[in-house]
């Protein structure tokens, strides 16, 4: 029997009904899981995504291109293959694709993370005979403690900054992580400002219908009594930037899985390393294989080799795939 789905140099492909999955280079028919850069790439003819990707694919992309979304669950056909899309929960709409030929199924998950964080939608683990899984913190060392405790550990930092008169600086990817730091801190009453990169998305969400709270774009013109009494969202690459010097005296506060990892926020010249990442943790991953009951699973970007071994090693049939994921800003912070 052929394979629902193959690995190619151009993504991950189903010959039976001719499309790609997050493909890294231009094809005809692209079937997108999110719309993180590293997965949805411009120069495809048409688009298929979630019905919650489509606004934020338009934004990364452009507003003319052909793009369809579709509900969760909703079947769609391609060549007589069917499609579906399930909760990934790792940024709004982000989805798994089911690929279904001749009742064989086949799931790639894309980026995902199995705690619900609020925003993103409860992850869905989907059964199927072969499983495509990302590996971003494969390994046994990540292990994320839960989400209340570390916005608590956010919320007490900021305090602390502002009782030394210090602003407080969040980095924090600028779709997917930013949108998650203001909905789980907006009850705080903290005015958020923000980066430029992180406002447009904001923006485009709330005309989407998000219910997200309302920000302040940080310009050239916002008044220094502003950083007071606030907290300041910015993506990873205004870290040691000249933008920056504005908001002197500060704290600094990295967001990202990569702060599990004693020195990384030294590395950064920050002040603070909270490890809130928007990827499964090692014992998600695990969780997410046993509960799929796939047959056989492709592990793809991360600690791909590390994954497959152990699964391997406890009698699951695994395979590691070189791809073109992970490349995102939260792989380098």
């Amino acid at each position: 029997m052929q394979p629902v789905l193959t690995f190619t140099d151009s993504g991950i492909y189903c010959p039976a009904g001719d499309f790609y999955i997050d493909p890294w280079k231009p094809v005809e028919r692209a079937v997108i899981t999110h719309a993180h850069a590293d997965h949805a790439r411009l120069g495809n003819q048409k688009y298929l995504c979630s019905k919650d990707s489509v606004p934020l694919l338009q934004l990364r992309l452009g507003q003319d291109i052909a793009v369809q979304g579709a509900g969760w669950g909703e079947t769609v056909q391609i060549n007589g293959v069917t499609i579906s899309f399930h909760p990934a929960g790792h940024m709004i709409g982000s989805a798994q694709v089911k690929v279904t030929v001749g009742g064989q199924s086949w799931v790639a998950s894309g980026d995902y993370k199995t705690e619900n964080d609020g925003l993103s939608g409860e992850f869905e683990p989907v059964r199927c005979h072969v499983f495509i899984t990302e590996s971003t913190f494969g390994l046994p060392i990540y292990h994320w403690r839960p989400q209340a405790a570390l916005f608590g550990d956010m919320e007490n930092w900021v305090k602390e900054n502002e009782a030394a008169g210090k602003n407080s600086i969040l980095l924090g990817y600028s779709l997917g992580k930013a949108q998650r730091l203001m909905y789980n801190l907006q009850h705080t009453g903290k005015r958020f400002l923000v980066h430029g990169a992180i406002y447009n998305a904001h923006e485009t969400l709330l005309k989407a219908g998000w219910n997200l709270p309302p920000v302040e774009l940080i310009t050239q013109e916002t008044p220094k009594e502003h950083f007071k009494n606030s907290i300041v969202i910015a993506p990873p690459s205004t870290a040691d930037s000249t933008w920056m010097r504005r908001f002197a005296p500060y704290s600094l506060g990295v967001c990202s899985g990569w702060m599990q990892v004693r020195g990384n926020a030294r590395r950064l010249n920050a002040d603070a390393g909270f490890a809130i990442s928007d990827h499964a943790d090692w014992k998600g991953l695990l969780g997410t294989v046993k509960e799929t009951g796939a047959e056989k699973v492709f592990v793809t970007h991360g600690f791909s080799s590390v994954l497959a071994r152990y699964l391997q090693e406890n009698g699951i049939p695994a395979e590691e795939i070189k791809t073109a994921y992970g490349t995102e800003e939260e792989t380098t912070v």
